[in-house]
């Protein structure tokens, strides 16, 4: 079985602990693009690990990949590869050889690009853009090459003058392409790493002939993608289900299931349009109530009611078979709770985003209205337990969005999660 599990909207949706809970049930966990841009939250027994390279199934001892499609600091990973196995945890990590290694001449060049910008996207500065750049340009290096001093120095005599000129024309120090004590450091990570080599795809396809079960694990959330987000403010990779198979090396026709999480409000990081965002009190209530602020970054985040217009566009980009609904405890004691239905675009109503990011900024949320609760739902365990607003605002959800939930979360805890046998429904 193949399982594809994306975030709907613009990521930090609790992904993290959607897989996390899946991860059981599954023999491969495989992170499929992004880098340490992304950040998930998994908690287990009161304890919170923050992981943003290791797939979040590394809590269960399961089979981690990390395909080629990911760009990847090794730093970053080594670190969290260290940090887990000294909790106890056992890291069973492949990595493809053809994975891009994020350099510290991307990171420089990253903090140099957003510095110059007029108009701020609002990166990670990590680097992640300026590797995918080198990855469509052929112009690498890849995790194989730290294997082997030989070829990483090969490969920077190949690249680095121009790296050096490009940092040098844009105010920064050149001397950073070959600073020494950096390629030392990623030489000797690259040792410890090469036993953990792998040729991801052919593992996967391998695991599926077997009839083994694969989890394909998105980064940031479907208004990210590179291709179909709100441009430019996205990120650097294509964050959509269809990207799994592209960046892990499996046909289409290997999909077996493909689970959206999507938060009971939306949420954003960054700069760009988010029509139903709220500039006032509610919104702080959110973000508090929600702790709302960034994994990776720390940045607070713009906080908003749900939107079941962009909810309909992720639906299509990704085909989602099921939803996870998270945070639904964070809702409770509002009343009236909105839903943003259709988009007023200059006197005209429309019910599906407009392809210009420009046109997206100009659109006014349409909401419909639904009565809240006040009843404590964190220690619900049973759907039907719910009270019969909560679960009238879950199922108005999954009648916008055309497709059934079947998680709704109440808390952060794994045991805070209800799971519904729709069959019974």
């Amino acid at each position: 079985m193949f399982t594809i599990l994306t975030g709907a909207q613009f990521g930090d949706e609790g992904k993290g602990k959607i897989i996390d809970l899946l991860a059981e049930n599954y023999d491969i966990i495989a992170r499929f693009q992004g880098g340490d841009n992304a950040g998930h939250t998994v908690v287990v027994g009161g304890k919170k690990y923050k992981l943003h390279l290791v797939p979040s199934g590394a809590i269960f001892g399961r089979r981690l990949l990390i395909g080629p499609g990911v760009v990847l600091n090794p730093r970053v990973l080594w670190n969290e590869i260290q940090t887990l196995e000294s909790e106890g945890i056992r890291v069973d990590l492949g990595i493809d050889p053809k994975t891009t290694v994020i350099m510290p001449y991307h990171i420089e060049l990253d903090s140099l690009r957003e510095k110059a910008r007029v108009e701020k996207i609002g990166t990670t500065n990590r680097g992640i853009g300026f590797a995918y750049v080198d990855k469509i340009a052929r112009e690498e290096v890849q995790v194989g090459d730290l294997t082997d001093p030989a070829l990483l120095e090969a490969k920077l005599d190949e690249i680095a003058p121009a790296k050096e000129k490009a940092i040098k024309d844009m105010g920064g120090d050149p001397t950073v392409v070959r600073y020494a004590p950096y390629i030392d450091e990623y030489l000797e990570i690259g040792k410890k790493l090469k036993d953990r080599i792998s040729d991801v795809s052919r593992e996967i396809n391998i695991a599926l002939l077997e009839e083994k079960s694969v989890l394909a694990e998105g980064a940031q959330g479907a208004f990210l993608d590179v291709i179909h987000g709100t441009q430019k403010f996205v990120t650097s990779s294509s964050t959509i289900a269809g990207s799994a198979c592209t960046n892990l090396g499996v046909g289409p026709t290997m999909v077996d299931n493909v689970v959206g999480v999507v938060k009971a409000y939306i949420t954003r990081v960054g700069e760009g349009p988010m029509p139903t965002e709220l500039l006032d009190s509610m919104g702080e209530q959110m973000r508090e109530k929600g702790a709302e602020y960034g994994t990776t970054t720390g940045r607070a985040r713009r906080c908003g009611w749900f939107d079941a217009v962009l909810g309909l566009k992720s639906i299509y980009l990704n085909s989602y078979t099921e939803l996870a609904l998270t945070k639904l405890d964070v809702l409770t004691g509002i009343d009236p709770i909105k839903v943003c239905v259709s988009y007023d675009l200059d006197g005209q109503i429309i019910g599906y985003p407009p392809e210009s990011t420009a046109d997206l900024a100009r659109c006014k949320p349409v909401y419909e209205e639904s009565a809240g609760w006040t009843e404590d739902i964190t220690g619900v365990e049973e759907y039907d337990d719910l009270p019969g607003n909560a679960r009238d605002y879950v199922e108005k959800l999954e009648d916008l969005l055309g497709v059934e939930i079947r998680a709704v979360s109440v808390g952060p805890g794994r045991e805070q999660t209800i799971f519904r046998d729709l069959e019974e429904d």
